[in-house]
């Protein structure tokens, strides 16, 4: 399994679409089933005044990018049109939690 780091920024205006369907979102990184990704760590990206939400940071064990990409589209964040840019990247945990599930 592999982590990967997966960076996702809101479209313009998509606060309160983001706002409605927040729980769905949610409650699926939380899921075990039906996809084949962990989320290991997840949080909002906040804009310039550290209050409003304007992305989404995923850190996610998964056998391939491949995975991670559907897992990311299937989202209802992704669904619901909020995001814009998505970048997804291996990740190497250095220092942290995750470093100890790493060899």
């Amino acid at each position: 399994m592999t982590l990967f780091a997966v960076w996702a920024r809101d479209r313009d205006g998509m606060l309160a679409v983001r706002q409605q369907v927040r729980e769905a979102h949610r409650a699926r990184l939380r899921a075990p089933a039906p996809h084949a990704v962990t989320v290991v760590l997840a949080g909002p990206l906040n804009g310039g005044d550290a209050q409003t939400m304007n992305g989404t940071l995923l850190i996610v064990q998964a056998e391939s990018l491949a995975d991670v990409r559907r897992f990311v589209e299937a989202d209802p964040y992704a669904q619901a049109g909020v995001y814009g840019p998505v970048d997804i990247q291996p990740w190497h945990c250095g220092i942290g939690p995750a470093s100890w599930r790493e060899p």
